[in-house]
């Protein structure tokens, strides 16, 4: 029998059994929150932080969570359009200067149409350490397609593009601006850049056994993975402590449903309000409907996120996953080390979601 960890209230027996069962056959080491009108019903861990599996994933235990990072830099987004301080229709020239394309709107990034999915000059996995090494080259490069009209994932640029343009406005870079106005009110253990001192908690990302595939060409998008990397390269204290906002956040189930509860909670979670219910709404707003043409799969995409009816989500390569539901006041996350591999998650964060339902009937 699987040992777990941590707390579970009894009408979510469920969770905890999805959990066990997955921790039991695929995952090695794993963690699942719940909560419901922002307040945490489930908060469990177990297994391993390391492939030797010497090593317990505890409490406090972080890993990479890959895109779902994507959702702390969209949330980041909508706080400053609550504020009035980002207008999500203005072109990203009116916030910086320097970039070409007039055309490309904040609207365009957060719902990967800008035309800027990859970066047509060759870019190293050190450049992505350095943010300026890469917002030069995207500020100078022409979209593929018409911005708004073309839906391809922007795996690596969407993040650099909205971090910049949070700097532009903030004077602090998006990591910076996430840990003061967004982890450090909520208490949530996330992090965009993680300091030295924290790297002896982190769970390394272990790659899916199979190795890692990338979607086939489209009728519209052929590319090849621009750098090109495997996740070992990225158990690294470099890439650790840079600010990657597309693919490298650090945290736990436990501190992104913390973070990400607050649109299903309507804007207050933790006694703490950080948006309007107007600005929670705002998530919903459909940009896009049809083939995403870097993923290969139909999608619809809100301001940030994924969506579904009145649902939001978004989920990391190799199987992490949070997922919000604002009729329920639900949310859900679930972050592993042993990636799987699936070009669009590859279930187990969703078998938490279905447990979750489980226990709001």
């Amino acid at each position: 029998m699987v040992r777990l960890h941590g707390t579970c209230d009894e009408r979510f027996g469920e969770v905890r059994d999805a959990l066990a069962e997955s921790l039991a056959k695929d995952d090695v080491g794993a963690s699942v929150a719940v909560y419901v009108h922002g307040r945490p019903v489930v908060d469990l861990w177990g297994g391993y932080a390391d492939a030797d599996r010497t090593v317990a994933w505890d409490r406090d235990t972080i890993t990479n969570v890959w895109s779902t990072t994507k959702t702390m830099i969209a949330l980041c987004a909508l706080i400053l359009a609550d504020r009035g301080e980002l207008d999500l229709d203005a072109p990203l020239v009116r916030y910086w200067p320097e970039f070409g394309a007039a055309d490309v709107r904040v609207r365009h990034v957060l719902s990967h149409t800008a035309g800027l999915p990859v970066w047509d000059t060759p870019i190293t996995l050190g450049d992505l350490c350095e943010a300026p090494k890469v917002t030069a080259p995207l500020a100078a490069q022409t979209p593929r397609w018409t911005p708004g009209e073309v839906g391809c994932y922007h795996a690596l640029t969407q993040g650099f593009l909205l971090g910049e343009v949070v700097r532009r406005i903030t004077g602090r870079s998006i990591g910076a601006f996430f840990a003061a106005e967004v982890a450090g009110p909520l208490g949530a253990d996330f992090r965009i850049g993680l300091p030295d001192d924290h790297h002896h908690r982190v769970a390394p990302s272990l790659a899916p056994p199979g190795g890692m595939t990338v979607p086939p060409p489209t009728e519209l998008f052929d590319a090849a993975p621009n750098p090109e990397f495997v996740p070992e390269d990225t158990n690294t204290a470099a890439w650790r402590r840079a600010e990657i906002p597309s693919g490298a956040g650090y945290g736990n189930a436990r501190s992104v449903a913390a973070v990400q509860s607050v649109l299903s909670a309507g804007g207050t979670a933790g006694g703490v309000r950080l948006l309007s219910r107007a600005g929670c709404e705002r998530a919903l707003e459909e940009q896009y409907h049809g083939l995403d043409y870097g993923l290969g799969v139909s999608m619809r995409y809100g301001l940030g996120y994924g969506i579904s009816g009145r649902n939001c989500f978004w989920g990391g390569m190799g199987g992490s996953l949070v997922f919000n539901d604002f009729d329920a006041g639900l949310t859900v996350a679930y972050a592993m080390n042993q990636m799987l591999d699936a070009i669009v998650g590859d279930g187990r964060g969703m078998t938490m979601v279905a447990a979750a339902y489980g226990g709001l009937g």
